[in-house]
């Protein structure tokens, strides 16, 4: 069995496009370095920058209820901390270091997402937290890796007919060469990547964000339910937290340690 890395992503702006790394280093407790480090969040939110905490999903833009935030393009630069939003129609480039570029990149999803007057998002720093969906479940989780197996991903297109892209589960490590769904298996086994130790903690549970199709920003198949039918269980992918930090790269080994 020959299980290598297949392709790194990191998610600087939770529920918005993710970006391709070649390699990334991991430490110790802590989750994927600049992963969704940032987010929109709803007028209603109760988020207090002087006193941050963790939010349930619901309370950010995201894919699970914006689905036209799959055609919005995003890059974010960690030295300059200029973050960048394209679409077809419109671009920008905002320094969200500063209020103003953080009150700018929100009105320009505003404008992208076609908000009423009243409604106007605004994009947090989650530091010292990550905006992840499980981030209200504990520290350990919302610093955990997700990891999705290419291998599911393919099986899963094979037994609904309906062509996938693994990237609707907004992994951080995809991965290819272990047999589809045995990665559910793994919980309480490390993962070894070099140097690098990780310890599967829980399976991934799909939300609607999943039915989303990237390319056309359009909800075209009922993803958790197509999963419940086929397997009985919603769950795509896994959670790890890093033991043993260290550098992963495209291309790496990784060895299952019993």
């Amino acid at each position: 069995m020959n299980v290598l890395i297949e392709s790194l992503q990191r998610y600087p702006v939770k529920g918005l496009s993710g970006e391709a790394l070649a390699s990334v280093e991991l430490r110790a407790g802590n989750g994927f370095p600049g992963d969704r480090r940032f987010g929109f969040a709803r007028p209603d939110s109760g988020f207090d920058p002087d006193n941050p905490r963790p939010l349930p999903k619901t309370k950010f833009y995201m894919l699970a209820r914006d689905e036209a935030l799959a055609l919005l393009d995003t890059a974010f630069d960690e030295e300059t901390g200029m973050l960048s939003l394209s679409c077809s129609a419109n671009h920008g480039r905002f320094d969200v270091n500063t209020d103003l570029g953080r009150q700018q990149a929100s009105a320009f999803l505003k404008a992208y997402l076609e908000l009423p007057d009243n409604e106007m998002p605004q994009l947090f720093e989650a530091s010292p937290h990550r905006f992840t969906d499980v981030s209200v479940d504990s520290e350990q989780m919302m610093n955990a890796v997700s990891l999705i197996n290419l291998d599911s991903v393919a099986q899963f297109s094979a037994d609904v007919s309906h062509e996938i892209d693994p990237g609707r589960f907004r992994g951080n490590i995809h991965f290819s060469g272990l047999p589809p769904f045995a990665e559910l298996e793994l919980i309480g086994q490390e993962l070894l990547i070099g140097s690098v130790r990780l310890k599967v903690v829980m399976r991934t549970k799909r939300c609607p964000a999943t039915e989303v199709n990237l390319s056309t920003g359009k909800r075209d198949i009922k993803t958790p339910k197509r999963l419940l039918e086929n397997y009985q269980h919603m769950n795509m992918g896994v959670y790890a937290e890093v033991v043993e930090g260290g550098t992963i790269a495209t291309g790496d080994p990784i060895d299952i340690v019993s």
